[in-house]
Order: C-alpha cells, then structure tokens, then sequence
C-alpha cells in the first residue's frame, strides 16, 4: 500500500476496535507496557489507532521550524556515552563561541529565511572545565547561561530571529531570565531511568541527566509559563516498559502545567570515536511503535515530533504512526548534535510530507496553539512572533 493510500485509510476506517484501544479515553499505564512491545498484527493495528487520533485533533498538517543551529559551547560537564557534540578541552574544535561569531551564523540564517535561533551547548562547563571558567571570565559573565541568555538578546535585537535555547538543567532564576530573551527553552527528559546512571550505563558520570533535577527543570518551566520542548532517545540501553514510564512522567507535567508544546522522540546514532559507537541504531519497527505509544499515551493535542534526518530512508512512514511535526530544519547549518546527518531540503520535505496525504506548513519555535494562550509568551517577545505568522499561527505565505 502506498503512504498516501495508507493515509486515506486511516480516514476511513475505526481502529479503536483493532487495539482494543477506546481512542477518546487515556491510555492507561498498565495497557502501555502491553503495547511497548507490540509486534505482528498489533503494530499496524497500533499505528493506525495513533494516526486517527492524531488526525482527529491535528488533522492533516505537519509542521517544520526553519532554523538556524547556534553551538555556543561545545564544552560540557557530562560525559555522555553517546554524545558526538562535547569536546574535550584540549581538542582544537572546542570553544565558546565569541559574540561576533554568534552574530555571523545568525545573520546568515536571516538571509536564508530563517526564523528560529536555535541555541544548543554543553551544560555548565565551568563547573568542570578551568578553560571554560577562564573564557567566561574573559567574556564578562558569571555562567555560561548568562552568556546565553545575552546572546539570546544579541540575536534577536540584531537580527529578529527568535532565540530557542537547549542548555540542560536549569534553575527558576535562569528560567525566569532566559524566558525574557528567548521565546521557548528544551529539555530532553531523554529517560526517566534511574539504572542509565549506573556505572557502565550511557549516563554514567553525568549530573545533568540525572531524571530527578531534569523533571523538576521542566516542572519549574511550567511554574513559570514558559513554553518547553521535551522528549526521548530510544536505543541507548532502555527498555519498553522505562520508554513508558518517561512518556508517562512527560504527560504527568503536561496535566500539571500544560506547557509542554512539543514532544520528541528521537533514534539514538552511533557516533565515531564515542564510548556507543558499536552500539547498534534501534530498528525502524522501534520508532514506529513508540511514537504510536507516545500518541496514544500523550493524546491527540499533543505535538508530536520526530526527525527525518535521522531516518531518511524511512521517516515518511512516521506520519502513519501519529507524529505532527518534523521539528527544525536548517538551511545553513548542520546537525552538530548528529554529525552526518543531513536535514533533508525543505523542498523534498515538502514532497514526501504531500505523497503521504499531508500538507507541509512553516511554524515558530512557539506552536500555533501557545501564540494564543495569554502568558506564554513575554509581551515583547510576542509581537514579534505574530508578526511573522497568519491567523492561522503558522508562517505566512508572504513571508520567506
């Protein structure tokens, strides 16, 4: 069957009863573990009940932010089993990037069209690495998120672009200054597990992804209003039933605070020269049956994303399995979290999204939805962002 006549079938037809899954209640906790390792007949059957609950409340568009990558620090007190991103001090690669040099990727996103500044770095380096405290000292700020969030306001004032920042564990006054310069912040939750932790674990001797001071940064984001990006990396050592359990603890902070905007799951890479780098990619079947899990369990108004270049022979087949959202793409910059993995053109995007029954729409690093919830968004910042979007929340036609 064709993506696009799959497509038309999940209009089509009632998929409650293939599951045994009532599409307008909850998914409870007990029948997710169930579901964690469907195979066979289930998978489909799974998929299916996720795509119509996803064309119920999303209906027929997918979303992409049109971005530009800001590595500020590529410095990092973690010691990620995974992480293809960090650099040891010593490596000729490694640094905080100077304003000037801010400014440059900045602007040359600008001219591309571009209108997220996504802003990615290590968290808190200065805590284990001398060069970094050095080169912050040098800079003028206390932290490394003081830095950011003055690049955050350098960016916007001379460039528009709307900063979104990715900086690991934060606490409510950082929330609190970065909300003021930037219009949304992320935090993979990646795992609620405590056992990843463990020695000869990937999150072995790295405090930041520690589950507990990662909940309570996205819990103390939702006291504050602000709109958060979370998620979770599958294939680093989990298993089903904890990949539930982090979906759950999501949803849980969802409910609290309703400003969750986005939910990621995302495939682990093996990388060259990192400690996984033998460790083997999960299977497409694996991505599949998560996000339908994550749709089911996280519920039809939720956006759903999960990233097509990580995936590019398959990432299509995600849009029969509930996801909404594609999340950022650049036109100037590379993946540096996942180097070699190239974002697809926008251009090809937009056909394979059209071959699957789906329209392609520019959004914000905000969702259309939370550009319409009073206090999400600092007022300064929020005129900005409704000057580049239609009635409808997304971008507009006119604009490049």
């Amino acid at each position: 069957m064709k993506l696009a006549q799959a497509g038309t079938a999940i209009d089509d037809r009632a998929s409650g009863g293939a599951t045994g899954l009532p599409l307008d209640a909850p998914l409870d906790w007990a029948r997710a573990y169930v579901l964690a390792r469907a195979e066979g007949s289930q998978l489909p059957a799974l998929m299916l009940a996720a795509a119509t609950l996803r064309d119920r409340h999303k209906g027929r568009i997918v979303s992409y932010s049109r971005k530009v990558f800001i590595p500020l620090a590529n410095l990092c007190r973690n010691r990620c089993a995974y992480c293809a991103f960090a650099r040891a001090p010593a490596h000729p690669a490694a640094q905080i990037m100077e304003p000037a040099a801010v400014l440059a990727i900045a602007r040359a996103g600008a001219a591309q069209g571009c209108k997220e500044a996504l802003f990615c770095l290590g968290e808190r380096p200065e805590e284990r690495h001398p060069s970094a405290r050095r080169a912050l000292d040098r800079l003028g700020y206390r932290s490394t998120v003081a830095y950011l969030a003055a690049m955050c306001a350098l960016v916007w004032r001379e460039t528009g672009l709307l900063p979104h920042c990715n900086c690991g564990i934060l606490n409510m006054e950082e929330l609190d200054a970065l909300a003021e310069v930037s219009v949304s912040v992320g935090l993979m939750l990646e795992s609620s597990s405590e056992r990843l932790c463990r020695p000869g674990g990937p999150h072995y001797r790295c405090p930041g992804k520690a589950p507990a001071p990662r909940l309570a940064t996205i819990a103390a984001a939702g006291g504050q209003g602000i709109p958060f990006t979370t998620g979770i990396l599958i294939g680093i050592g989990e298993t089903p039933e904890e990949r539930v359990d982090a979906l759950f603890a999501i949803k849980e902070l969802q409910e609290r605070y309703g400003h969750i905007q986005e939910v990621i799951v995302q495939n682990f890479q093996p990388h060259p020269g990192t400690p996984m780098a033998g460790h083997p990619a999960p299977a497409a079947l694996e991505m599949l049956r998560t996000l339908a899990l994550a749709r089911l369990i996280l519920g039809g108004e939720m956006n759903l994303q999960a990233p097509p270049n990580l995936a590019p022979d398959v990432y299509q087949r995600y849009l029969l399995a509930g996801s909404n959202d594609w999340g950022g793409i650049s036109p100037v910059t590379a993946d540096l979290i996942n180097p070699g993995a190239a974002w697809p053109e926008i251009a090809a995007l937009g056909r394979a999204t059209a071959a699957a029954g789906f329209v392609l729409r520019e959004r914000l690093a905000v969702y259309p939805e939370y550009l319409q919830r009073p206090g999400f968004v600092r007022p300064k910042l929020l005129a900005s962002l409704q000057g580049w979007v239609d009635e409808t929340g997304y971008v507009r036609g006119d604009v490049a």
